[in-house]
């Protein structure tokens, strides 16, 4: 049984190959390599998918002759494990820091759209109790 896959411990060339299989969904080692900045050597890229497997960020499937690797998180789940980390490494694990820091007007401009379902998003989590 794999391990419960943790994202803190991806190196950066990791976290690339990662968020290749979930831009894509699922791909072959070759797929990867091709995507890759500054790539390694193919067998560089199998050995890491081989070690992300063996971590439990990965699954594969025999298809002919090749492995096709997808993730084995939802990306829900791991766009939620991912800011997590986010919030903790950066942030000191607040949340109220980072949500200011996105919403911040000197650094980003929302529309009022956007400004608009973030309130409405804060009111349910209120009302909700959280």
């Amino acid at each position: 049984m794999p391990k419960t896959p943790d994202v803190r411990t991806l190196t950066r060339r990791e976290r690339e190959i990662m968020d290749i299989l979930h831009r894509r969904g699922r791909a072959t080692a070759q797929e990867v390599l091709a995507e890759l900045a500054d790539p390694p050597s193919y067998s560089a890229v199998r050995a890491l998918l081989r070690l992300l497997e063996e971590r439990g960020h990965v699954k594969h499937a025999e298809e002919g002759q090749r492995y096709v690797y997808s993730p084995r998180l939802a990306p829900g789940d791991a766009r939620r494990s991912a800011l997590s980390h986010l919030v903790s490494t950066f942030f000191g694990g607040s949340v109220e820091q980072a949500v200011a820091a996105l919403v911040d007007p000197a650094e980003r401009k929302l529309s009022d759209d956007e400004l608009s379902r973030i309130a409405k998003l804060v009111a349910k989590a209120k009302k909700e109790g959280r």
